[in-house]
Parts: C-alpha cells; sequence; structure tokens
C-alpha cells in the first residue's frame, strides 16, 4: 500500500504496537502514552513481549520500548505523545 494510502486511513484502521518486556520502567511510561493516544484516537494498539517471540528479541533487544505504527517502526525508548498522535492522524 502506497504511504499516501495509508496516510488517509483513518485512526482506527491503524494499529499500534509496543514491543517491550515485563519490569521495565520505559516499556510502562511507553504504555501510558500508547494507550493514551490510542484510547483518544479510537486506533487499536497491542503489547508484545520481546521475551516471548525470539524474532523481536533478536531485531529490538537493545532498543526497547519500541513503537511500531502499521508495522513500521514509529520510534523506540521514549515515546513523544504530540509525534505519535500525528504519525496516526497525518
Amino acid at each position: 500500500m502506497p504511504s499516501s494510502s495509508r496516510r488517509s486511513q483513518v485512526p482506527r484502521d491503524r494499529l499500534v504496537t509496543l514491543i517491550g518486556k515485563p519490569d521495565c520502567h520505559l516499556c510502562d511510561d511507553a504504555q501510558i502514552v500508547v494507550e493514551k493516544v490510542c484510547d483518544e484516537l479510537g486506533v487499536p494498539w497491542e503489547l508484545k513481549d520481546i521475551n516471548q517471540d525470539p524474532q523481536l528479541h533478536d531485531q529490538y533487544w537493545e532498543q526497547i520500548p519500541v513503537v511500531l505504527v502499521d508495522g513500521a517502526q514509529h520510534t523506540f525508548w521514549r515515546v513523544n505523545e504530540n509525534r505519535l498522535r500525528k504519525a496516526l492522524t497525518g
């Protein structure tokens, strides 16, 4: 799907994935932001535990928490609320 088509999607047709692990304070902070923005916009989101998926572990271990928007990496470590909102609505 071309990027221009993705941008024109309504927020509820998007998907945010938060990749983290238990007992990670940055992951907890990221989840608060993801929940807030996704709840406000009606965007579905999911949480994936990096310890439960060897491929995610190999790919993202040094970057967690990682946020994906529609499967593409959006950010890692710290989630900026305004930047995530813009990515989902812009």
